[in-house]
């Protein structure tokens, strides 16, 4: 196996987690390094400049550094489930400006100097818009898992965990469902196996 993809990954990052969901469902094996972004390995750095997570440095050297160009590499040699059926990019860019933004400044109000009240209010008005968008029906696309559905849960999740009993206590019930039950499915499951942190030398963990 030595001819592996590798993938430097951080199991709590919603970015991360949703690149190895991809990985998982195409059944695409690879080393995984787990890292802490407060001490990210030098390989790493020397793979990518960008220093973030996920990367995915491929058997022969091409590196792939943004998590949804990871999926779409992972989905293109094998979707068996068909998720890039459903691939609303309109709605992810959504997720990754917009919603990440409030995310942020909710989640660490202290770092960005921010209310985090307003923050989250501005992230709830997004998430009304996934509420309308799964009237009559189990995710983003219809009743199967499509693309939309693994870019956005992770996230979705990061916030609701941020204040349970505040999110719990939404006019969401569609939203609160369908992140339910995203996180107890065996995909995610499987994707948040935790793993020590990569070094040098360390015996290979291999995903999945």
């Amino acid at each position: 196996m030595s001819d592996l993809p590798v993938l430097y990954s951080f199991r709590r990052c919603p970015y991360a987690m949703r690149a190895r969901l991809a990985l998982l469902v195409a059944g695409i094996v690879s080393e995984l390094r787990e890292v802490k972004l407060s001490d990210k390995p030098e390989a790493m750095l020397q793979a990518s400049a960008k220093g973030t997570v996920p990367t995915l440095v491929l058997a022969g050297g091409q590196v792939v550094d943004e998590s949804l160009a990871i999926m779409h590499h992972a989905l293109a040699q094998n979707d068996p489930d068909d998720w890039l059926s459903g691939n609303d990019a309109e709605l992810i860019a959504a997720n990754d400006g917009p919603f990440k933004h409030h995310l942020d400044r909710y989640k660490y109000p202290n770092r960005h100097d921010s209310d985090p009240q307003e923050h989250r209010a501005e992230g709830l008005s997004l998430l009304k818009v996934l509420e309308h968008r799964l009237e009559g029906q189990a995710n983003l696309h219809g009743d199967a898992v499509r693309m939309t559905d693994v870019a956005l849960f992770p996230f979705i999740r990061q916030f609701a965990h941020t204040d349970r009993d505040w999110f719990a206590a939404q006019p969401i019930p569609r939203v609160q469902a369908w992140l339910a039950r995203h996180l107890a499915s065996d995909l995610f499951k499987r994707a948040m196996i935790k793993h020590p942190q990569w070094a040098p030398g360390d015996e290979r963990v291999i995903f999945p």
